[in-house]
């Protein structure tokens, strides 16, 4: 397990698939990748789905991820997304009294309980005490990190 913190953004593809049993109907895929501004996820996802896509697709949305950090697992059946939703327990010194704040995560894994045993692994090591108050299947195809293939930030090549 590893983790990657940065300024995700989830983009929604839109372009005709070819069916199962053989029919172009049109489809609306989200990925997630790292970047700096719209305009650069804009960027970045188009040039990779394009050595993935045969034909037109337009990038019909971005937004803002609504987390900052990404759990990623080297699990070959690891194949769905999920976001976790973790509240970090504090005492107030002043009132003694706990506090909660809630943070957002998302966690690669394959399964409901894989993706429990993955934020245990990765929080375990932390000595934060926690709770997960939630975690959900995502519709994300994939997510795409600086830092694989040669894909670094064009300040950082040279």
């Amino acid at each position: 397990m590893r983790s990657r913190t940065a300024t995700w953004f989830e983009c929604k593809i839109r372009y005709e698939k070819v069916t199962e049993d053989g029919l172009q109907r049109k489809v609306n895929e989200n990925y997630v990748v790292d970047a700096l501004s719209f305009s650069e996820a804009e960027t970045r996802v188009t040039e990779e789905m394009s050595s993935y896509i045969s034909g037109e697709f337009e990038v019909a949305d971005i937004k803002k991820a609504a987390y900052k950090e990404v759990f990623f697992t080297d699990d070959n059946i690891a194949d769905k997304w999920y976001k976790a939703k973790l509240q970090f327990i504090t005492i107030d010194e002043k009132t003694e009294k706990e506090k909660r704040s809630t943070v957002n995560y998302l966690v690669q894994a394959g399964s409901m309980n894989g993706a429990m045993k993955n934020i245990d692994e990765v929080m375990g090591g932390t000595m934060i005490d926690y709770v997960v108050s939630s975690v959900a299947e995502t519709t994300l195809m994939d997510v795409y990190e600086y830092g694989k293939k040669n894909d670094k930030p064009e300040y950082e090549q040279q």
